[in-house]
């Protein structure tokens, strides 16, 4: 299949298929004769692969490693269960972080009445206070 039907069939943009070649996570296409970049079914595996590694959080280097494990067939699956677990403990740090921002940012926001001068606003105030 040509890069285009590859593209398509994964649910990316060309330039995605493209980006993904030069970083390596899929492997150098095979060329036509007439200079057309030609994919396998792998290909597609590989790229289907990779969309569901990034919809679980795992960064493009993350992939490489887990696409690198994944063509170990035979191997014992603690490495992959490991980088999962890092994933997860990753994950929930930054839920964390996240309901922490959501809390402080909520209490401004209910403290502001949303008019009146803007001197007074308990925002911009917690913006633009120094906490030495």
């Amino acid at each position: 299949m040509n890069i285009g039907q590859l593209a398509r069939q994964a649910g990316v943009p060309i330039d995605t298929v493209r980006y993904y070649e030069r970083q390596h996570l899929l492997p150098t296409a095979q060329r036509s004769a007439g200079g057309y970049r030609v994919f396998s079914a792998n290909d597609l595996t590989r790229l289907q692969f990779i969309r569901r590694a990034k919809a679980l959080g795992f960064t493009l280097e993350e992939i490489g490693e887990l696409l690198s494990l994944s063509d170990q067939r035979g191997q014992d699956m603690a490495q992959v269960r490991d980088s999962a677990v890092d994933k997860l403990a990753d994950i929930e740090t930054r839920i964390r972080e996240l309901q922490r921002m959501h809390a402080a940012l909520k209490q401004l926001v209910d403290a502001c009445p949303g008019h009146g001068d803007l001197q007074q606003c308990p925002i911009l105030s917690a913006l633009t206070e120094s906490h030495s």
